[in-house]
C-alpha cells in the first residue's frame, strides 16, 4: 500500500545545500510580511495617508496611491498635458542668469546661428517657429530633418566650411520648431538629432556626402532658400522647400565646359603675366593650360581618380615650357609659362576652406580637408617633375637662379590680375552678377601686394596675409549686403596671391638635385598658401566685430571656445 504523497510523514529532510543561509532555523517564530503588491514601490511614491490634489484629468497625475482611475504610473518626469515642444521652458535656470540674446533680422541668419551654435545648451533661447503648418502638432520631424539634410549635402559638397553648413542646418530645424536639435558636420558625413521633449527618444538622421563638385550659383540658391526659410517676411512650407530645393539640384551648370577651357587658358595667361611674361609667354601658357584642362575631362570622363586628373594637367603646360627651353629662344621665358600653368591648378579654394575649419574648431574636416589638398598637390608635383625630368635628359638648360623680373608698368599688372580673378570666377561657376565684384576685389588684392612686397620691399609672406586680410574684409562685406555665401566674393579673388612661382622654383631644384634650394622655396610656397589662408579668415572675423552681429548683452558677441594655457 503506497502512501499519498503530501503528507508530513513523506516529506524528506532537506538537505543543506538546499538550505538558505538567511532562512530562520526551525522552531523559530517570525513575524509573517504582509504580500507585495503587484508593482515595486519607488521612492518617489506618495506615503499612504497622504491626500493628493489632481493637477489634471484623471489619470494625468495618480502615483502609486492615486485612485482607482489612475491606469498608468506617472513619473517626477513626465511633463504636463498642456506641455508642447515648441513652447517648451528651459531645463533649468542658471546662478548667473541666461543672457538676452536678440534675433534680429538686421542681423543675417549666418551670424545668428553661429552664436546661437556657440552658446551652451542651457542658454539657448527657446526657439520660435518662423514657418507655420496647417497642423497643429507642428510639422512631421523626419520630414524637416531630411530637408535639413539635403540642404546641408549641397553646401557641404560646395565648399562651405563646417562652420556655416552647421549654421544652416539648426536655422533650418529652429524655423520649424525644432528647438532640440544638434546638427553634425564632418568632411563625408551629415547628423542631425532632435530630441522633442527630456523623456522622449531622440530622432537622429545621417547623410553621406559622396561628390563634390564647384558651383558657387548652385551655392547662392541655396543660401537664399535658407534665408527665406529663416524670414518672417515669407511663407516657405516644406513642400515648398522640397520644390525649390529640387530645382536648384536640376539647374544646369551656367558655364558650359569649353567656356571653363578657356577660362582656364586666361588665367593660365594671366599668371605668366604677372611673372613678367609678354603678349607670346601669355599664348603659349594659355595653351598649355586649355590642353591640359582637355585631358582632365577626359580622365575624369574615364573614371579616374582627381589625382591622377591633377597629374595630367599638370604636365602639357610643363611640357610646352621645356620644349621652348630646346628652341634656345630669348624672348619667351619657359618659367614663366610653367608658372601660369600651376596657378591654374592649385588648389587654393579648398586650402582656405580648410584652414578656416581648423581656426574655427572643426579639426577633423579640417584635417580631411588638408589632406586632400597635400594628394592634389603631390598629383601636381609628380606631373611636373615628370616632364622636367624628361627636359633636363633631353638636354633642357632650366635656371633655377633666374628669378622672374616683373614689369615696370603696375596698370599692365592690375589688368592682368582682375583677369585672372575672373577667369578663376568663371571655373568657379558663379552668377554672373557677382563676377564683377570678385574681379575687383581681385584686383585690389594685387594693388595691396604689390604696394608691399615691390615698393615697401616688404616680405612677400607678410605682404599676401595682408592682401589676403582685405580680400576676406571685402567679402563677408559683400555677402552681407547681398545676404549670400561670402566664397563666392573671397576665392577667386585670391587667385592673384597663390603661390606659382615659389612652387615651380622649389619643383625645379627638386628635379636637378639642388635640394637645399628646392626645400627652400617649397617651404616659401607653404607659408605664402597658409599666409592667404589665415589672412582670408581673419578678415572675416575682424569684419563680424564692427556688425550688428547678435549676442549677450555686456558681454562678448560671438562666444568662442575657451581653453586654458598649456593644457
Amino acid at each position: 500500500m503506497v502512501a499519498e504523497s503530501g503528507g508530513p510523514e513523506d516529506q524528506k529532510p532537506q538537505s543543506d545545500e538546499a538550505r538558505s543561509a538567511f532562512a530562520p532555523p526551525a522552531g523559530t517564530m517570525h513575524p509573517v510580511s504582509p504580500p507585495e503588491e503587484d508593482h515595486p514601490t519607488s521612492e518617489f511614491a506618495i506615503p499612504t495617508g497622504v491626500q493628493q490634489e489632481p493637477h489634471g484629468p484623471a489619470g494625468s497625475g495618480g502615483g502609486s496611491g492615486g485612485g482607482s482611475n489612475s491606469d498608468t504610473l506617472s513619473s517626477a518626469f513626465t511633463p504636463p498635458s498642456t506641455y508642447k515642444a515648441q513652447q517648451s521652458p528651459p531645463a533649468f535656470t542658471p546662478a548667473q542668469g541666461i543672457p538676452m540674446v536678440k534675433l534680429t533680422k538686421e542681423a543675417p541668419w549666418q551670424d545668428r546661428m553661429r552664436t546661437m551654435l556657440r552658446m551652451p545648451v542651457t542658454e539657448r533661447p527657446a526657439a520660435e517657429s518662423i514657418q507655420r503648418t496647417d497642423d497643429e502638432t507642428g510639422p512631421a520631424v523626419p520630414r524637416v530633418l531630411d530637408l535639413t539634410l539635403r540642404i546641408g549635402e549641397l553646401l557641404l559638397a560646395g565648399g562651405e566650411g563646417a562652420e556655416d553648413v552647421e549654421a544652416a542646418m539648426f536655422a533650418v530645424t529652429r524655423s520649424y520648431g525644432l528647438d532640440r536639435s544638434e546638427p553634425t558636420v564632418t568632411f563625408t558625413l551629415l547628423s542631425i538629432s532632435h530630441q522633442p521633449s527630456l523623456v522622449d527618444d531622440p530622432v537622429t538622421a545621417s547623410r553621406t556626402v559622396r561628390r563634390r563638385g564647384t558651383d558657387y550659383t548652385r551655392l547662392a540658391a541655396v543660401f537664399r532658400l535658407v534665408d527665406d526659410i529663416t524670414s518672417t517676411d515669407a511663407e516657405v512650407s516644406l513642400e515648398e522647400a522640397y520644390r525649390r530645393l529640387a530645382e536648384i539640384r536640376r539647374n544646369r551648370h551656367p558655364y558650359s565646359g569649353w567656356v571653363l577651357t578657356a577660362a582656364a587658358g586666361l588665367l593660365a595667361g594671366s599668371a605668366s603675366v604677372l611673372v613678367g611674361g609678354g603678349f607670346l609667354v601669355f599664348m603659349v601658357a594659355a595653351a598649355g593650360a586649355m590642353l591640359g584642362d582637355r585631358l582632365a575631362w577626359l580622365c575624369a570622363g574615364r573614371g579616374l581618380p582627381e589625382f591622377y586628373q591633377f597629374t595630367v594637367a599638370a604636365m602639357p603646360p610643363a611640357a610646352l615650357g621645356v620644349a621652348l627651353t630646346l628652341t634656345h629662344s630669348t624672348d619667351v621665358r619657359p618659367s614663366a609659362v610653367i608658372t601660369g600653368g600651376l596657378f591654374a591648378l592649385l588648389p587654393g579654394r579648398a586650402l582656405v576652406a580648410g584652414v578656416q575649419d581648423g581656426l574655427t574648431g572643426y579639426y577633423i574636416t579640417a584635417s580631411a580637408r588638408l589632406l586632400e589638398v597635400m594628394y592634389f598637390f603631390i598629383g601636381i608635383v609628380a606631373g611636373v617633375l615628370i616632364v622636367l625630368y624628361l627636359g633636363l635628359q633631353l638636354g633642357a638648360q632650366l635656371n633655377p637662379e633666374a628669378r622672374f623680373t616683373p614689369y615696370n608698368e603696375p596698370v599692365v599688372q592690375i589688368l592682368a590680375s582682375m583677369a585672372l580673378s575672373l577667369a578663376f570666377a568663371v571655373l568657379l561657376q558663379q552668377e554672373r552678377s557677382t563676377v564683377l565684384a570678385v574681379t575687383l576685389n581681385g584686383g585690389v588684392a594685387w594693388i595691396i601686394f604689390g604696394a608691399m612686397a615691390r615698393t615697401g620691399n616688404i616680405s612677400p609672406v607678410a605682404a599676401t596675409a595682408v592682401a589676403a586680410g582685405l580680400v576676406g574684409l571685402f567679402g563677408q562685406l559683400f555677402s552681407r549686403y547681398r545676404f549670400h555665401s561670402s566664397l563666392p566674393y573671397i576665392t577667386a579673388a585670391i587667385g592673384p596671391l597663390l603661390p606659382g612661382s615659389a612652387t615651380y622654383f622649389g619643383l625645379l631644384g627638386v628635379a636637378q638635385n639642388e635640394l637645399d634650394t628646392g626645400l627652400a622655396s617649397l617651404s616659401t610656397a607653404v607659408a605664402t598658401a597658409l599666409a592667404i589662408a589665415i589672412g582670408v579668415n581673419l578678415g572675416s572675423e575682424i569684419s563680424r566685430l564692427f556688425m550688428g552681429v547678435p549676442g549677450a548683452i555686456g558681454g562678448a558677441s560671438r562666444r568662442a571656445a575657451k581653453r586654458t594655457r598649456g593644457f
